[in-house]
């Protein structure tokens, strides 16, 4: 038993319980696995605990560092954050530390023999941290320990790490506090003068309905202290919200509901920055392809933002700076921006490494985890750039020549999951993050960059045949011009009726094709429904933005039959602009391929590890 099962089985704190525990003397030792299977030396141990009476943890002379990994990855929590605790690994060693990772997933590239001085196959609780802790502090010096790079584990653990004495290093857990609790964050935001959308608080089914009625529906509601955007939805009317509340949590004084206004037609941004308390870096300026609300996990993005100007990035860089200092960052930062109606909102912040991280390292050449880690132990941004880790001046908004426009991609495999039902599940992105992974497209300008992503995430965008639009109202005015498009590169229009009648009177040829909803008894071969089509492989795409309970109904069996067929299935009208500039860009240039050591050469990337991570994570 836990620490924390006993307390819970005594009714009693699991601090209490560790005191009796320690006192009794009952710890648990480290014993060490040979990686090598004793065909020669092992350079890196591995060690697990165990109730034994001899350590096998060697004594050392220089200070360690301990990094704490992100723990078993799900859906929703990428390898990103092992991104980043490698590159932490990499640089600490590099400038004289002993790494000490603590991460227990065995498919990371952290758990490598090769990572780090040391590794602690250990989970990510508190019990086990402060044994690990307890075991280094006993071996040698501890220069501190990194809770910043693992995502939102770790994160958790900052606080009541400290309150045990371990040292945290970065940014402090009383700063992450300010960026986590909601009251505290709106004082922030409040000081430096800087808008975020309305919210509320709601700790019943009556409270969240006074606070959305409040605020204004649409709402995004979720329940608090949630990953990858669990639970999180975005909610109409009164009815769907005390659904929502009834069915997706249970709304307490400890489980609080937390709605926030939804802001349509807003560009989501996100920013990465590096702050050591007087300088800021920003790493990098990204726009989301999809509309706000759509979770940035499963949002493709540019770097360079493909529609922003200069005096927009400056009103991004000069709000990332306000948020860095009013929270007291010292090292990653992440910011979520959504820009409406020329306001700057701020979505959120997060004083850590977040998902894009890799991406903009790749990107841009600059290894923004390693140079977080040494901020954290407390080098400045000008030391870094006197070392020539970080651009002797200027930010991460300089991409290379060969390569001026990055795209990322996020990897929706839906045809690989079916509900519990055995049909396909939905494949509409919305504030939950669903992604399995993530691609990236590099080239001159934003529709090669985007061809490639979905070359590389979905096999590619056609280039000819017929394609299927139904698109909800508040989207027929934006879909008429990349339809258009399609039409002068030589595609065929099928739409539902609709549709049609919008695209008709805007003078583009289509053809009526009827809803699934629509099949009438009896029909014969001309009355085929879009489902019949997709299924006889007679669709090349598909572009559907449903909306309302019957728009959604048909929708999902359109969408299901394109996950059946493997046909490229779009669900945003800012997705289907994208990919039309990308078809319209592949008709005027061929693909090209610089590999990825050419690539890395071209950023100054190559270094002793550094191709090993940037493959392995």
């Amino acid at each position: 038993f836990s620490d924390q099962q006993i307390g819970e089985l005594r009714g009693i704190p699991e601090a209490v319980v560790r005191g009796v525990r320690h006192a009794l003397g009952v710890r648990p030792v480290f014993k060490t696995v040979d990686t090598c299977a004793a065909e020669f030396a092992a350079r890196t141990p591995y060690h697990y605990s165990s109730y034994d009476e001899e350590t096998e943890v060697a004594p050392r002379e220089r200070p360690a560092v301990l990094i704490l990994g992100s723990g078993p990855n799900r859906i929703g929590q990428g390898v990103e954050f092992d991104y980043s605790c490698v590159h932490a690994s990499f640089a600490l060693r590099d400038a004289g530390y002993d790494t000490v990772m603590v991460n227990c997933n065995p498919e990371t590239v952290s758990t490598d023999y090769d990572t780090s001085s040391r590794l602690y196959f250990e989970p990510l609780t508190l019990e086990d941290v402060l044994e690990v802790y307890a075991a280094e502090l006993a071996a040698g010096p501890i220069a501190g320990v990194i809770v910043q790079l693992g995502g939102q584990t770790p994160l958790g653990l900052a606080k009541a790490l400290k309150d045990e004495g371990v040292p945290i290093v970065g940014t402090s857990p009383e700063a992450i506090d300010l960026a986590e609790d909601r009251g505290a964050f709106g004082r922030v935001l409040a000081e430096a003068d800087l808008p975020a959308p309305k919210h509320g608080t709601a700790y019943s089914v009556d409270e969240a309905l006074e606070v959305a009625r409040g605020i204004g529906y649409p709402v995004l509601v979720r329940p608090s202290y949630v990953l990858g955007g669990r639970g999180m939805e975005i909610v109409y009317d009164d009815d769907t919200l005390v659904t929502y509340v009834e069915r997706a949590t249970t709304a307490s004084p400890e489980h609080p509901v937390l709605v926030d206004r939804f802001l349509d037609d807003a560009v989501e941004i996100d920013v990465d920055v590096l702050y050591d308390g007087v300088d800021m870096y920003l790493g990098g300026v990204m726009e989301h392809i999809e509309e706000a609300g759509i979770h940035s996990g499963d949002s493709a993005c540019a770097l360079p933002p493909a529609t922003l100007g200069d005096a927009e990035i400056e009103r991004v860089r000069e709000s990332a700076r306000k948020l860095a200092e009013g929270i007291g960052v010292r090292g990653l930062m992440n910011v979520q921006f959504a820009l409406a109606q020329d306001i700057l909102y701020v979505l959120e912040a997060n004083p850590r490494a977040s998902r894009t991280v890799p991406f903009v390292a790749k990107a841009t050449g600059v290894a923004l985890a390693a140079a977080a880690s040494r901020i954290m132990l407390g080098a400045s941004i000008q030391e870094l750039r006197d070392e020539g880790i970080l651009p002797v001046e200027g930010d991460g908004g300089t991409l290379p020549a060969h390569a001026p426009m990055s795209v990322k991609e996020a990897v929706l495999p839906f045809h690989r999951f079916r509900r519990a039902d055995g049909a396909p599940v939905d494949s509409l992105l919305g504030p939950e993050m669903r992604s399995t992974g993530e691609v990236m497209g590099i080239d001159k300008n934003f529709g090669l960059a985007f061809a490639k992503s979905q070359l590389a995430a979905y096999g590619g965008l056609p280039e000819s045949g017929t394609v299927f639009v139904s698109v909800a109202n508040r989207d027929k005015r934006a879909m008429l011009f990349p339809v258009s498009r399609l039409v002068d590169l030589g595609f065929e229009i099928v739409a539902t009726t609709g549709t049609a009648d919008v695209l008709r009177r805007n003078g583009i040829d289509v053809s009526v094709v009827r809803k699934i909803t629509e099949r009438s008894e009896g029909a014969s071969g001309e009355e085929r429904t879009i489902a019949d089509l997709v299924l006889a492989g007679e669709i090349a795409m598909i572009i559907n933005t449903p909306t309302g309970q019957s728009a959604r109904a048909d929708g999902y069996a359109i969408r299901a039959a394109a996950n059946t067929a493997d046909v490229t299935l779009i669900t945003t009208v800012q997705e289907f602009a994208a990919a039309v500039q990308a078809i319209d860009s592949m008709r005027k240039t061929d693909l090209t391929v610089t590999s990825l050591q050419e690539h890395a050469a071209a950023l100054d990337l190559l270094g002793r590890g550094r191709e090993k991570a940037g493959a392995g994570a």
